[in-house]
């Protein structure tokens, strides 16, 4: 099991990584959250990692904190929640205001999450609210850093597709959200904190 990384980071196009570690290049897929607390390309970073292995692939999770990788391990157990759904949720709610919504029982909100439909939503208060209290805490990585790319708005609409968002739902996200000068982590960050209101 790969537990943790610590490497160079060369790309990074949400929701994908390639983290240089001795010579090998790791691919990993991360939720915006993580984003948030990258460095600038060709700087070190650490990763807190799940490793999933499918018939069909291995693939790489990176977290910046061990408390949302602990999250992203409870939300795959439950069923009907699969990964890419978990990285939707840690991309639009940190895990002390999810804890909220398990607590509250607030089923609208977790319905806003791409993936989560009324069933599921349910489900998951059922199924998480004993198991929150378990979930380790853990220091977000220093030296955050934001680039700024050359299209933010294209690569901002680019990543919330890649959550699971609608491309129409994305048109009316990003143009909502999006302000003269804001990087792409900005951008995405507005959109999926108004996903989450709306409703």
């Amino acid at each position: 099991m790969i537990g943790r990384l610590r490497g160079t980071l060369l790309s990074k196009h949400a929701p994908s990584l390639l983290i240089e570690v001795q010579g090998v290049g790791y691919e990993v897929e991360a939720p915006m959250s993580t984003f948030y607390e990258l460095p600038d390309l060709g700087k070190e970073t650490v990763l807190h990692t799940h490793l999933s292995i499918k018939e069909d692939a291995h693939t790489l999770y990176g977290f910046a904190r061990l408390d949302e990788r602990a999250l992203f391990r409870t939300l795959i157990k439950v069923s009907g929640i699969g990964a890419k759904t978990a990285l939707a949720i840690l991309s639009g709610v940190s895990v002390e205001d999810f804890s909220r919504l398990i607590q509250r029982g607030d089923i609208a909100a977790l319905q806003r999450v791409p993936g989560i439909g009324k069933k599921t939503a349910e489900r998951l208060i059922v199924e998480m609210k004993d198991k929150l209290g378990a979930l380790p805490a853990g220091a977000s990585l220093s030296g955050r850093t934001v680039p700024t790319p050359d299209d933010p708005v294209a690569e901002a609409s680019v990543a919330l597709q890649a959550l699971g968002y609608k491309p129409v739902e994305v048109s009316k996200l990003v143009a909502a959200a999006a302000a003269p000068g804001d990087t792409a982590e900005a951008i995405i960050r507005k959109a999926l904190k108004s996903a989450l209101r709306q409703g």
